[in-house]
Parts: structure tokens; C-alpha cells; sequence
């Protein structure tokens, strides 16, 4: 694998744990179809996926706790997933 910028790495990185963290509201998890991350990582990498589309902070992003990810999101994420190499999270 070819080096990457850090910014990018971080920002990659963050797209997995984000998606690997994920969680559903009401409904089981095999079952869901909007999933939810708690938002524990940069704020400028937070808002750059936001604008990215990969996120939704919702209309107050100082006051929420999670991040919303959008279907872009998934799909970008399990990319990043197969680029590095890391096995999907299943849940059992």
C-alpha cells in the first residue's frame, strides 16, 4: 500500500470507526437500515465528512451526541474496510 497523508489516514480512519461503532435505534441491528455513532473524534474530521456527505450531524452538531451515517457513508466505509485489509464487524 502506497503512503497517505496523515489528514487523509485520519480522516479514513475515522470513517471505519465511525462505521465499525455503529449502532441502530429501535430495531435490531441485522434488520436496520439507519445506524448512528457516537461522535468522539475530531471536529474538523467530523465536519469534512459531514460536508463529504458521509455523515449528518444534525442541525445542532455542538449539542448531539451521535452522527447519523448516511448511505454514502456505508458504502465509503466498507471500501476502507477492503482498502486496509479489516474484516466487517458482524454482530452475533
Amino acid at each position: 500500500m502506497a503512503n497517505i497523508n496523515t489528514d487523509e489516514a485520519m480522516r479514513e480512519l475515522t470513517m471505519m470507526l465511525i462505521y465499525l461503532s455503529r449502532f441502530a435505534q429501535g430495531e435490531k441491528f441485522d434488520e436496520a437500515t439507519d445506524f448512528y455513532a457516537w461522535k468522539g473524534y475530531d471536529f474538523d474530521i467530523l465536519n469534512e465528512l459531514d460536508d463529504a456527505d458521509y455523515i449528518r450531524q444534525g442541525n445542532h452538531p455542538s449539542r448531539s451526541k451521535s452522527v447519523y451515517i448516511t448511505e454514502s457513508g456505508m458504502e465509503q466505509a466498507q471500501k476502507l474496510l477492503a482498502k486496509y485489509g479489516i474484516e466487517d464487524w458482524k454482530r452475533r
